[in-house]
């Protein structure tokens, strides 16, 4: 069994550190926040008291932090200072493409092994073990991280080259935002015209408007039991975070050159929607720190 550092336990990371110490695997985990150590503490998960101690030893470590320079901060300033010689980095945070490659190459250049790993599946599926995994990397570090990743998730896809994990998954969001506002838009429609919210899901669950924001999240309660429609809207994924993936979508095509008409119509959906106030911040943990 290895020894793995985990750092950044928020609504997704304690699920995954919890799976991977039930597994048999020892985990020393690392968060800005007390509560978030205290609730995994609880379930039997080591704590460190620094980014620094949670690495130190380790032969595997696991990142899910929620940004770009929060992922800089941690490798750049901490772990690759004091991680033992070929510990294998397992980033699975959603990022932009050029802090990820910014790592990655600083993770080259200290000859320790790394994989940008994002997820999808939610809270639901981070608790289930049951994520995808969006994996960029060299073939040798993937296959490395494999029998982890196996622990916490049923699919994962070898992307390709370092960086194109966090490209398939700005992709992945950035249909699931379009989608997300088009349900929510055909609901209120449905409502409007007198169509019963059960029927027009009847009819679109087994039709061409089939898509996982309607059959796994569907925004209205009584449909699908696992959505947060029907845990009072609860958050696990939060909106702000949509609009942050949104955003990364946005900045990539700025960069690369593609025009993507829908999904700024979306991210303004989304931004409008955060600056009204009505979204809670509460899930958003440490988004402004660095580590």
């Amino acid at each position: 069994m290895s020894r793995i550092g985990f750092i950044g336990i928020g609504n997704m990371g304690a699920p995954m550190a919890c799976n991977l110490n039930n597994a048999g695997h020892e985990v020393v985990a690392y968060d800005l926040l007390q509560e978030n150590l205290d609730q995994i503490a609880a379930r039997g998960v080591k704590i460190a008291d620094s980014p620094a101690a949670a690495v130190a030893g380790a032969d595997v470590l696991f990142t899910m932090l929620p940004g770009g320079s929060q992922v800089e901060s941690v490798y750049l300033s901490h772990v690759f200072r004091v991680a033992k010689p070929g510990t294998l980095m397992i980033d699975c945070s959603t990022i932009d493409i050029e802090s990820c490659r910014t790592v990655h190459d600083a993770a080259a250049s200290y000859r320790f092994p790394m994989v940008d790993a994002p997820v999808s599946g939610g809270v639901s599926g981070a608790t289930a073990g049951s994520l995808t995994f969006m994996a960029g990397g060299e073939q040798e570090s993937v296959s490395s991280a494999l029998p982890l990743l196996e622990i916490l998730g049923k699919n994962i896809v070898h992307c390709g080259a370092p960086g194109t994990g966090q490209a398939a998954k700005i992709c992945n969001n950035m249909m699931l935002g379009i989608q997300m506002a088009s349900v929510a838009e055909a609901f209120v429609l449905s409502e409007r015209l007198g169509l019963d919210a059960g029927k027009l899901f009847e009819v679109a669950s087994t039709s061409s408007g089939q898509c996982w924001s309607l059959t796994s999240y569907c925004p209205v309660p009584g449909l699908v039991e696992a959505s947060p429609a029907n845990n009072n809207y609860e958050p696990g994924f939060a909106s702000a975070l949509m609009l942050k993936d949104m955003n990364l979508a946005l900045e990539a095509a700025e960069i690369f050159g593609a025009k993507l008409k829908l999904a700024k119509l979306a991210a303004s959906l989304y931004s409008s929607y955060f600056d009204t106030g009505v979204i809670g911040h509460r899930k958003m943990t440490h988004s402004g720190q660095n580590y």
